[in-house]
């Protein structure tokens, strides 16, 4: 059965219609994108059968084409508009960070951060490129590296924020492991990066570490002066 084919007021794109997309369910929200359910399976009920698969919304999303195609009744068209949902979701963040000052609203650098870093299998090292009033210039994955480690090299930092004439940076990268709590030696790179900043008059923000549901904050620790 489609979505259009149930009672009135029972459909969720109809709920979506009267009450907001944030009165439904995971399941409804999914439910929506796909459309049509299968034989025996109302959209709602696949969609939930497919976030129970993947244990819940966020893993399902991350999920590569051949893990959600090997489910039944989900082809490369279905995955695909999964995909063009969740790039929207990164391209109005990345809008919303653009359009203002960083400091000046924090939890819009945290969702950023999450959308662009927490969901990756492998370790990221990123940069944000402030101006003199603390708005983006640019976002810039400088490093990658094993799913427990990555390469960080004060000299490149430096020379990126040359080229691109950057007041301010807040650095950040992402435990895959999904803890975000920093380790020694993220600690010990960033007093490196800070001293490497100060030698052309640039300032450290922060140093934001992305996990699976939360972001550790340097600054918001004190281990920032």
């Amino acid at each position: 059965m489609g979505i259009k084919d149930w009672p009135q007021g029972e459909g969720p794109r109809e709920k979506l219609l009267l009450d907001g997309a944030e009165q439904l369910s995971d399941a409804e929200l999914l439910a929506v994108l796909l459309r049509v359910g299968l034989k025996g399976l109302s959209a709602v009920e696949l969609a939930r059968m497919m976030i129970t698969e993947f244990g819940g919304l966020r893993s399902l999303l991350t999920a590569s084409q051949a893990q959600v195609c090997r489910l039944d009744g989900i082809g490369p068209v279905k995955f695909a508009q999964l995909q063009a949902a969740v790039e929207i979701g990164k391209r109005i963040s990345k809008e919303n960070l653009k359009r203002g000052k960083i400091l000046s609203d924090p939890d819009l650098t945290r969702d950023y951060l999450m959308r662009q870093l927490g969901d990756r299998a492998y370790e990221v090292f990123a940069i944000l490129l402030l101006d003199s009033q603390h708005r983006v210039i640019q976002f810039v994955e400088l490093f990658r590296g094993t799913i427990n480690s990555a390469s960080v090299y004060p000299r490149d930092v430096v020379g990126l924020v040359l080229e691109k004439k950057a007041a301010a940076v807040i650095v950040c990268h992402n435990h895959p492991s999904g803890i975000a709590e920093p380790s020694t030696a993220d600690r010990r790179i960033t007093e490196r990066l800070k001293q490497a900043l100060q030698t052309i008059d640039v300032s450290l923000l922060d140093h934001m570490v992305v996990g699976d549901r939360e972001i550790v904050s340097f600054a918001e620790r004190g281990w920032i002066d």
